[in-house]
C-alpha cells in the first residue's frame, strides 16, 4: 500500500536510523497514489500515511508513559496511537487538498504539494499548545549544506525544499496521467517546473556552502557540561538525594580543574527545591563560591509559599550562580508539557493525573529574559522548549551570544526519543546563528556551533563531564528579525490556490 511504504520510508529518514535522504523520495508513492481519489478515500490515505510516519517517530512516548507513569504497556502504546491518529489528521487534510487540486487544476505538485504542506505543518506546530515533532525537514539534520538557508526560512524552509523535490518527482509521473486524460495538455508546465526545482536546490546548496565557509569572528568561551547519569526512579527519594548531591559536586570538582568560564547542570539537577529548601540552597552556594566560575543549573522552585493545606505552585527553572554564589539570572520555564508539567483543560480532563507526579502543580513562567555575563549574553531553554523555533527566536529578535538548552530525557530510555531531541536543536542554532550548548540527565549532550555542526556529543546512560571552547556568533539572521514570514507566505499562497 503506498500510504504505508511511504509512512516507512519517511520513518527511516529520521534518528536514529539517519537514512535522511529517503525524505526526499518518501512522499511520491503516496502523493502519486492521490491522483483521481475521492476526497473521502483521499482522506483515509492521509490518515494511514500519518499513522505509519508519527507512530515511527513517536513511539517513544510510550516508555514514559509506562515505566513512570504506572500505565500497562498496552494502554500505554493506544495512548501514543491516540496522539497519532490526531497528528495525522493534518495530513489528512493534506491528502483532500492535494487529490482535488491536482486533478482539478493544471498546477504542478511542486508547487501545490509544498504550500499545503508547510502550512499544516506550522498549524500542527502551535495548534492545541502545539507539537512540531517529526516537522519533515528536522530529518536533514546531517545534510549542512542543504539546511543552512534555515537563517532565512526557519525549519518550515527545509521542509518545503524536501517536498518540492517530492512533488517534482510526482509530477513526472503523474504527467502521464495527466496527458492521458488530456492530450492538450501543458507538458512544459512539467518541464518548466523540473528546471525552477533544480534551479532552487542549486541556489540553497550555493548559499549553503558560502554559510559554511563564511569568516564569522567572535570570542571564545569555555563552557564544561555534567552529565550526572541519574536514575530517574530514586532521583527524589530522601534517601538517595544526597547521592545526588555528591555526584554532582563530585564531576563538577573535577571539570573546574580545565578553568572553565561557566559550568552547566542539566534540568532538575537539584532534587530538592533551590530557595525553598534553606540548608540545601547554602549549601550549594556555598560549594559554588570555592569553584571560581559561574555554575548553571536546572531546579524545581516554589513559585509562593503555599497556605497550609494546598499544594505548592512549582516552576521549573534555571537559575545561574556568579563567582561569589550571587544568583544573577534565573529563568522559569514558559512552555510547560501537556499532562506531563500539567493537565490542560482540567474540567474536561478532570480524571487524568499529571505523568510526572510533584507536590504541586507547575505553572508557567512569563519572562522571555536572558543572562547577562562577563563572557557574553544566552537564554536557556528547557526540555522541549528547545523544538519551538517561534520560542527561541524571541530571545535572539534582538541579539545574543549563545544559546542553552537544558534537559532530562531519562523518562525515554534508549529510545530514538533523545537522538531526535538532540537532532532538532541543530536547526535553533543555524536559524539564530548562535552556538547551542546541550545538557541531558543522562545524555544526549554536547555541543553544536552557529553553523549546525556537532562538535561534540554524548553517549546515552553514561556518567560524562565535557569542556569545549564555543565561538560566540553576535550576527543577527534573517530569521531572529523576521520571524516566520517564510511560512505566512506559504499560508497565503495555499489559501490563494485552494480558494
Amino acid at each position: 500500500m503506498p500510504s504505508v511504504f511511504s509512512g516507512v520510508l519517511l520513518t527511516l529518514s529520521f534518528p536514529t536510523f539517519n537514512f535522511s535522504p529517503l525524505a526526499w523520495v518518501a512522499l511520491v508513492p503516496f502523493m502519486v497514489s492521490l491522483w483521481g481519489k475521492e476526497p473521502s478515500k483521499a482522506f483515509i490515505a492521509g490518515l494511514v500515511f500519518g499513522v505509519f510516519y508519527f507512530f515511527g517517530t513517536t513511539y517513544w512516548i510510550y516508555h514514559s508513559i509506562s515505566h513512570y507513569g504506572g500505565i500497562p504497556f498496552i494502554v500505554s502504546l493506544l495512548i501514543v496511537f491516540s496522539l497519532c491518529l490526531y497528528l495525522s489528521l493534518y495530513l489528512g487534510f493534506f491528502a483532500v487538498l492535494f487529490s482535488l487540486k491536482i486533478r482539478s487544476s493544471k498546477l504542478p505538485a511542486l508547487l501545490l504539494a509544498p504550500v499545503i504542506w508547510v502550512s499544516l505543518e506550522y498549524a500542527r506546530s502551535y495548534a492545541f499548545t502545539g507539537f512540531p515533532w517529526s516537522s519533515i525537514g528536522y530529518s536533514q539534520y546531517p545534510f549542512l549544506y542543504g539546511i543552512q538557508s534555515a537563517d532565512l526560512t526557519g525549519i518550515y524552509g527545509i521542509s518545503f525544499l524536501v517536498v518540492s523535490c517530492n512533488g517534482v518527482i510526482s509530477d513526472i509521473i503523474i504527467s502521464r496521467k495527466r496527458f492521458a486524460e488530456i492530450p492538450l495538455f501543458p507538458v512544459r508546465l512539467t518541464h518548466m517546473g523540473i528546471a525552477a526545482f533544480l534551479f532552487l536546490f542549486l541556489l540553497n546548496l550555493s548559499y549553503g556552502y558560502w554559510r559554511l565557509h563564511q569568516y564569522r569572528p567572535g570570542n571564545t568561551v569555555k563552557v564544561s557540561i555534567v552529565q550526572g547519569n541519574i536514575d530517574q526512579s530514586k532521583k527524589w527519594e530522601p534517601s538517595y538525594q544526597e547521592e545526588v548531591i555528591r555526584t554532582y559536586k563530585g564531576l563538577t570538582r573535577q571539570i573546574v580543574t580545565s578553568s572553565p568560564h561557566m559550568v552547566i547542570w542539566p534540568e532538575t539537577s537539584l532534587p530538592f527545591f533551590f530557595g525553598y529548601d534553606t540548608i540545601r540552597s547554602q549549601d550549594l552556594v556555598a560549594f559554588q563560591r570555592q569553584l571560581n566560575t559561574y555554575l548553571l543549573f536546572g531546579s524545581v522552585m516554589v513559585k509562593n509559599p503555599p497556605e497550609k493545606g494546598t499544594p505548592p505552585q512549582l516552576l521549573n527553572s534555571a537559575v545561574l550562580l556568579d563567582r561569589n554564589g550571587n544568583i544573577t539570572y534565573s529563568y522559569n520555564k514558559i512552555h510547560l508539557v501537556p499532562f506531563g508539567e500539567y493537565v490542560p483543560l482540567k474540567s474536561i480532563f478532570f480524571f487524568v493525573e499529571k505523568l510526572v507526579s510533584g507536590a504541586g502543580e507547575f505553572v508557567p513562567g512569563d519572562s522571555f529574559v536572558r543572562a547577562h555575563t562577563p563572557f557574553g549574553t544566552f537564554g536557556t531553554f528547557i526540555c522541549y522548549e528547545i523544538i519551538f523555533p517561534g520560542l527561541v527566536r524571541k530571545f535572539y529578535s534582538k541579539g545574543g551570544d549563545f544559546i542553552i538548552t537544558i534537559t532530562n530525557d531519562a523518562w525515554f530510555g534508549e529510545t530514538s526519543g533523545p537522538y531526535q531531541h538532540f537532532s532538532m536543536a541543530v536547526f535553533r542554532a543555524i536559524e539564530n546563528r548562535k552556538p547551542l550548548v546541550r545538557v541531558a540527565n543522562t545524555g544526549v549532550s554536547g555541543y553544536i556551533d552557529s553553523n549546525g555542526r556537532i562538535l561534540k556529543m554524548t553517549p546515552l546512560f553514561t556518567q560524562r563531564i565535557e569542556t569545549e571552547e564555543i565561538t560566540l556568533d553576535r550576527s543577527r539572521s534573517i530569521y531572529s528579525k523576521f520571524g516566520d514570514i517564510f511560512s505566512y507566505l506559504c499560508i497565503a499562497t495555499a489559501l490563494i490556490v485552494l480558494i
